[in-house]
């Protein structure tokens, strides 16, 4: 259910735009947890399918930060509608909005510049078009977003309460 693409977001140009003389590298990141900041949020459309009527949806573009491993940018929809709110809550519970089991009204106005945590895989696909089309490519996929972590206790200095 998410759309997918490394490094950073395409964006039409005015005529009047500066242009960056700079080559992006595709950073392909192996399958595993890793920290996402949210890029920016778009509300679409959805026109739907056999599997999910037509509904809003939200398209996410999220940085992957892998540390020393690099950092890649992917595009992730949700979808708005009674049979995904599993998802849309697992995702809000990443970002720290919500806790499982609770009802919750999303801010989402407060998603860009977000983190969280997401669990990251490597889908194969087929070439659609160019000099390339009919090869197989891979990319990264958010395959589900993971609770925020719970904070650690400092260390025990020893102290206690009453104790002389």
């Amino acid at each position: 259910m998410a759309e997918y693409m490394n490094n950073m977001p395409d964006a039409a140009l005015d005529w009047d735009s500066e242009v960056t003389n700079e080559q992006r590298e595709f950073v392909l990141l192996p399958a595993g947890d890793y920290l996402f900041t949210v890029q920016s949020f778009e509300r679409a459309r959805y026109e739907g399918s056999a599997k999910l009527p037509p509904c809003s949806m939200a398209k996410l573009t999220i940085t992957i930060h892998g540390g020393d491993k690099g950092e890649t940018t992917v595009t992730h929809r949700l979808f708005l509608h009674t049979k995904t709110q599993g998802l849309l809550g697992a995702f809000f519970e990443s970002i720290g909005q919500c806790k499982r089991g609770e009802t919750f009204r999303p801010r989402w106005n407060e998603i860009v510049g977000a983190q969280g945590m997401c669990r990251l895989g490597v889908r194969e696909y087929t070439k659609q078009s160019g000099p390339h089309a009919g090869e197989t490519g891979q990319a990264n996929e958010i395959e589900k977003f993971l609770p925020r972590p719970e904070p650690t206790a400092a260390p025990s200095t020893g102290w206690k309460q009453g104790a002389f």
